[in-house]
């Protein structure tokens, strides 16, 4: 009789713990599959190799402690059937995600998009140096066999010549100033292509509506000068005016004296100041010894540098100068011009 109860009760005992064990485990699981995956706070970024097995990527997230149970986590990827659907690349992982939600990731396998920004009025040159030292960029060749790297990105050089100091020349100008996004492994080659593809669909939209009767035999004569109304101010109002002052100086064969334009002529020999003697001295570029157009832009625009030329403001002003603030007097004398030249010297004086 007494060896009954103790079994009885030894039974009853044991099934108490197995239902307390389960009802430990079922809160387990079902905490597992709702919360959260990670008590992380900030989003993680996590590279999943070509090939990677099922384990290596559960050891990944243990790693990175995106996942609170390797073992059941690796179970429910065989259960969902999703093991060999996981895709390779960088990954960027929340931490308030359920399980479902990682699982889904994975499977999508959606990549961490990097922005770049190329800047307006920044040189071919320099916005190529920016993007060769962005470590998630690699280059597909050389950059510096700019014949290759022209073929890559389909411009033909034609008769835009490759000036000495300027290596990028006859590529000058041929970047659209956006911010492009790549993923990691992206190359070079490829943001400078969309970028390019970007800057003649801009460039043949606004050639399209241009004005009427403007003094270029083609767009990229509208892109030449894009380009040095882009480096003369950084006034978004001004930019149609000083379109419009070029313009005229163009119709009536004069000069177009741009400062901007010499410098880029003068390339590693410009150290910041330019003298009468590099105004003096004819390069391709020096508009101040060249009638019309220099050969190639001198920097990348932006699409208003582009439109302003495009849709010039109507201006019988012929010239400019700097007010020291940024922005620029505009005159249609040279009287008037000269005035406001001393006018502009007597406040640096002051200063």
């Amino acid at each position: 009789m007494v060896k009954a109860k103790i079994k009885l009760f030894l039974i009853t005992f044991i099934s108490s713990i197995f239902v307390i064990w389960l009802s430990v485990e079922a809160w387990s699981l079902k905490h597992f599959l709702t919360a959260s995956i990670s008590s992380n706070k900030a989003i993680s970024i996590i590279t999943i190799p070509k090939g990677a097995s099922t384990n290596k990527v559960v050891s990944i997230l243990v790693e990175h402690h995106l996942v609170r149970e390797p073992t059941w986590f690796k179970w429910l990827l065989i259960y969902e059937g999703k093991t060999a659907e996981i895709k390779a690349g960088e990954i960027a992982i929340d931490p308030r995600w359920d399980v479902y939600e990682l699982i889904d990731a994975l499977v999508k396998g959606e990549q961490v998009a990097y922005p770049v920004s190329i800047i307006a009025g920044d040189t071919f040159a320099q916005t190529v140096h920016k993007l060769s030292g962005m470590t998630k960029l690699k280059q597909a060749s050389p950059l510096a066999d700019f014949s290759q790297l022209a073929k890559q990105l389909d411009i033909a050089p034609g008769n835009k010549p490759l000036i000495s100091g300027q290596p990028f020349s006859f590529l000058e100008g041929q970047l659209l100033p956006e911010t492009y996004f790549f993923i990691a492994g992206g190359t070079v080659e490829s943001v400078l292509k969309r970028a390019h593809i970007e800057l003649e669909k801009t460039l043949s939209n606004l050639w399209e509506h241009r004005q009427k009767n403007l003094p270029f035999k083609n767009k990229y004569e509208a892109l030449i000068l894009a380009s040095i109304v882009e480096k003369e101010t950084a006034v978004a109002s001004e930019r149609p005016i000083i379109a419009g002052v070029f313009i005229n100086r163009l119709r009536k064969g004069m000069r177009l004296q741009t400062d901007p334009t010499v410098i880029y002529g003068m390339a590693e020999r410009f150290q910041g100041n330019i003298s009468k003697k590099d105004l003096q001295t004819k390069t391709p570029y020096n508009t101040y010894r060249i009638n019309g157009l220099p050969p190639t832009p001198i920097a990348l625009p932006s699409r208003a540098a582009i439109e302003a030329v495009m849709q010039p403001s109507q201006t019988k002003a012929l010239y400019f100068v700097a007010k020291g603030n940024g922005e620029h007097t505009f005159s249609n004398t040279l009287v008037d011009h000269n005035k406001a030249v001393r006018q502009y010297l007597k406040m640096l004086r002051a200063q």
